[in-house]
């Protein structure tokens, strides 16, 4: 199965494209310099192909046969709203459009947990707001969605264990990286993730348990 790993250059992406390598699957890897190519190859990618969602998307689409995407893009909390409005928001709604229009049926969205409400939160409302917009968007089509938000992202070894809840109330927590990437890898033929949108933290249960559980 090829697996388009949109925004493949991302902290949680490039842990991805490791995971889905490992689980046997084909990561595509989508980059903006073609200079990343060569490093995101040793961390699994079969194959990387340049685009920009800020500019016309088809031919991420037409070079490989896409069966699935993991859209890991992200402008980061702390940018201004103009970047978070173009890659966040628009590029998010521009991946799912063009999946639709090409056939692809699975589409795996990494978000950010506080979604649920934006007004929540001050100091990246803005971001909040455009992660919202996207993942509704996103149930709004006929992709076969699972929407994955994780808390607080720390640079940590993987713990495999983690707290899974639609909205998790206590957020003084945080979850590593490469989990992140687990579940992403994991969630990709899992039936019962089908339709879903989650939250995400480290906590007690294994994740394929958590996920089972969905």
């Amino acid at each position: 199965m090829n697996v388009l790993v949109v925004g493949a250059n991302g902290q949680v992406a490039r842990h991805t494209l490791t995971k889905l390598s490992e689980k046997g699957y084909r990561p595509i890897a989508m980059i903006r310099d073609e200079e990343q190519a060569n490093e995101l190859k040793q961390l699994g990618a079969v194959e990387t192909v340049v685009g920009d969602l800020e500019q016309n998307i088809d031919h991420l689409f037409t070079i490989h046969q896409i069966d699935a995407i993991v859209f890991a893009a992200g402008s980061g909390g702390h940018t201004g709203a103009d970047k978070t409005i173009l890659i966040d928001l628009w590029g998010a709604i521009k991946v799912t459009d063009t999946a639709e229009k090409y056939g692809v049926k699975r589409f795996v969205m990494l978000s950010s947990m506080g979604t649920v409400d934006p007004d929540k939160s001050d100091r990246i409302r803005h971001y909040l707001v455009a992660k919202k917009l996207a993942d509704e968007h996103l149930m709004r089509s006929k992709l076969t969605y699972t929407i994955v938000r994780p808390g607080s992202l720390v640079n940590e070894p993987a713990q495999g264990k983690i707290k899974l809840e639609e909205e998790i109330k206590v957020r003084d927590n945080t979850i590593t990286r490469e989990d992140v990437a687990i579940v992403l890898a994991d969630v990709i033929e899992r039936e019962n993730t089908f339709g879903q949108t989650f939250e995400i933290l480290n906590g007690d249960i294994p994740i394929s348990d958590a996920l089972a559980n969905v």
